[in-house]
């Protein structure tokens, strides 16, 4: 999988090894390799104002991997982010 943010392309394996690069490269996250539900939550709120408040909550029962999918998936609805190319 391929992710485009801000410039640059982003690839992995999964949506969670695609959401743990972005976590690394977020320079203003600081508290990388944390549950991965944490960081969604923390970039989910700085988006804002770019997505409607009702498409930020996540669900408490979902794993990472459908939780750090719909992440990208909703960036890229939303024109924050592009999903370039998908698994």
């Amino acid at each position: 999988m391929i992710f485009r943010l801000r410039g640059k392309d982003v690839s992995g394996r999964s949506a969670i090894e695609v959401v743990r690069a972005l976590e690394r490269d977020d320079g203003e996250y600081h508290y990388c390799g944390g549950p991965i539900c944490q960081y969604l939550l923390w970039s989910l709120n700085r988006l804002n104002g770019s997505v409607p408040p009702r498409d930020l909550h996540q669900s408490d029962r979902l794993e990472d991997e459908p939780l750090a999918l719909g992440y990208l998936l909703l960036l890229d609805e939303y024109g924050v982010g592009k999903i370039v190319e998908p698994n």
